[in-house]
């Protein structure tokens, strides 16, 4: 689709729970443009976290489609759809899940492990992004040495070190208080600017507001509102 990262097509996501089906989805269709900053907020049980799971490819729609970039999610492969993840999505958890026993370094750079690529060729790029979010002071030290403002600004590292098109951020301040949550939002704007990558967050966090230019509203699976901020930084309901 022209203009078009990520393109939803009537999606609808079914859970069997209990020996009955629960409706996660309602047929949704929505279009993240490249770039985007912006958010899925809506009470527990909303589909804020589904509708991530299925746009980073860690889940699969009951019926409808799925589109990046013209190429269809549903059409891949379990490998296909780990490569996608792999060299497209960031992603940035509540719970940060950094590995206990690596470094800040070495949680950053384990991507790249994954992707078999060496050391020597990509420590530049890991010590660059270590810069840019302001931790190489905590270089070498571990998960458990580090405050929660710090954890997660190793995960935001980590996610975008492969400098992916679609980072996608689970409730990322919700473990973190008003002032690290303000300087988290600064650095993802700020990274946002940077690198090009379009943020997706699923938030109840009201603050997370104060930052993203876009915001969908939903409940009970349905998308109840889609609003935007003008050039004056006002609020204006998609047609």
């Amino acid at each position: 689709m022209e203009n078009s990262l990520i393109q939803l097509n009537r999606i609808t996501k079914v859970y069997r729970m209990g020996g009955e089906d629960f409706t996660a989805l309602h047929e949704i269709n929505l279009r993240v443009e490249p770039k985007s900053f912006m958010s899925f907020v809506g009470p527990s049980g909303s589909g804020k976290t589904t509708l991530l799971n299925l746009i980073g490819g860690l889940d699969t729609p009951t019926s409808g489609d799925i589109i990046f970039c013209d190429e269809s999610l549903g059409g891949m492969s379990p490998d296909q759809r780990a490569s996608y993840r792999r060299e497209n999505i960031g992603f940035v958890f509540q719970s940060y899940n950094l590995l206990p026993v690596y470094t800040v370094y070495e949680n950053i750079l384990f991507p790249f492990l994954l992707a078999n690529l060496k050391e020597s060729d990509v420590r530049d790029r890991v010590m660059s992004i270590i810069d840019q979010v302001g931790l190489i002071p905590q270089v070498s030290k571990r998960p458990s040495e580090l405050s929660g403002g710090q954890c997660q600004r190793v995960a935001i590292a980590r996610a975008l070190v492969k400098e992916p098109r679609l980072v996608l951020a689970d409730e990322p301040t919700a473990n973190l208080d008003k002032e690290n949550s303000y300087q988290i939002l600064e650095l993802m704007l700020d990274l946002n600017k940077k690198f090009d990558a379009a943020f997706v967050f699923s938030t109840h966090d009201e603050k997370v507001t104060k930052f993203v230019r876009r915001e969908i509203g939903l409940e009970d699976g349905y998308v109840r509102w889609d609003k935007r901020r003008n050039g004056d930084g006002d609020w204006k309901l998609a047609a």
